[in-house]
């Protein structure tokens, strides 16, 4: 064997011995705690977004209340049910306003019921007299109708504040 090869294999089995020794030292190294994750301190988007009766501006003129009122029904709703989201709030109301000429124990306090026992929209209306068709429907247009008053209320100019009473 030449002498270059020699030391080419020397260094290497040097190297190969140095990562080893390395690796079982690492291993063997005292591991910290795992570290515990808090909350977020501010809000989400969704709630300050919520925080805002003014991001209720175009549901509440489609369902015929003051974003004022609508928003403090949502607060009142997710006090009873605080997984209750935003977005389930305005369905439970846009569903119930749509369907409610249709299905008098079609109302807004019994999808929030419902969502408050667990049970989403689709089932609470099927368990309301709908069958899976026209539950399913009743989401699709409730999230249409939505969606049209929000691009509705974006373009609205807020409402002008009370006036202070004396």
């Amino acid at each position: 064997m030449k002498p270059i090869s020699t030391l080419v294999i020397g260094i290497a089995v040097i190297a190969g011995l140095s990562l080893g020794a390395a690796g079982v030292a690492a291993a063997q190294r005292k591991v910290p705690p795992p570290t515990r994750h808090t909350a977020v301190a501010h809000p989400s988007g969704e709630a300050a977004k919520a925080t805002h009766p003014g991001s209720f501006r175009g549901i509440a003129a489609k369902l015929g209340m003051s974003p004022d009122a609508l928003e403090s029904a949502y607060q009142g709703a997710k006090q009873a049910n605080p997984k209750l989201t935003r977005g389930n709030f305005v369905a439970a109301n846009m569903v119930a306003h749509n369907l409610s000429a249709k299905n008098s124990a079609i109302t807004t306090d019994a999808l929030l019921n419902g969502l408050k026992s667990g049970k989403s929209i689709g089932q609470t209306l099927q368990g309301l007299g709908l069958s899976a068709k026209e539950a399913e429907d009743a989401e699709k247009q409730a999230r249409k109708d939505t969606r049209a008053a929000e691009r509705a209320g974006e373009t609205q100019p807020p409402a002008p504040p009370a006036p202070a009473k004396p």
